[in-house]
């Protein structure tokens, strides 16, 4: 499952590239993510039955898949009075060593989104980070066999010989479109190919779902004090 702890990494990928040293392993944040749940369980023991154990199990079952494999994306949003915007968003479907996969796609997502320029420095205070662990993918038997608000959608077609992909991950579809039918037009175009209506088009539809979680800057801070 997502975590604070990944988000956390992702930052420290990037602040270290701007401050020219080596970012800190992702155990670093994972311990005091369980450290501090433990912390309120213990000073919680008088009255047990107040205390959400279940959230300990939790942190302490997605620490040790720390270094499990999994399709992810990293997205950087700059917060602007209180609104996310979409500040760069780069991720694989090949499944990827969870550590090695998160600080490869933090800078991709930084640097490289071709259609942002690069995040700078004077940045860093206003980003949130969102990590996608990509789970549970299937076939569709069409462009509209997906669950709105659910799946995260993959399209794929070729024309002429040219094959032709694009995604959206689930959160997509619900804050930018108003129907499937507007989101496949839309990835449609997003793949590159504008001419023909989507309908006559002979698209495969994978759909897939995501476990997700963001952090801002402010709680990266806090976090790495822990450390």
């Amino acid at each position: 499952m997502a975590s604070k702890a990944q988000c956390a990494f992702c930052f420290d990928v990037l602040v270290a590239h701007f401050e020219d040293r080596s970012s800190l392993p992702l155990v670093s944040f994972e311990k005091p993510e369980s450290a501090a749940i433990s912390e309120l369980t213990s000073s919680s023991s008088s009255s047990v039955s107040s205390v959400d154990t279940g959230s300990f199990s939790k942190v302490t079952s997605a620490n040790h898949k720390s270094h499990s494999s999994y399709p992810l994306f990293v997205t950087w949003n700059v917060v602007v009075r209180g609104q996310p915007r979409l500040r760069g968003c780069i991720g694989t479907f090949e499944p990827q060593p969870l550590e090695r996969g998160l600080r490869t796609y933090a800078r991709t997502a930084a640097f490289d989104d071709t259609r942002f320029n690069p995040i700078l420095a004077k940045e860093l205070p206003s980003l949130e980070c969102g990590v996608s662990l990509l789970t549970d993918f299937e076939e569709a038997s069409g462009p509209l066999d997906w669950e709105w608000g659910v799946h995260g959608i993959r399209i794929s077609f070729t024309i002429s010989g040219r094959r032709y992909s694009a995604t959206y991950l689930p959160d997509v579809p619900p804050e930018h479109f108003d129907s499937k039918e507007q989101t496949v037009e839309s990835l449609v175009h997003k793949a590159g190919f504008s001419g023909a209506s989507w309908r006559t088009l002979p698209i495969k539809l994978v759909r897939y779902k995501s476990s997700k979680t963001s952090l801002s800057y402010a709680e990266y801070v806090a976090m790495k004090k822990r450390v």
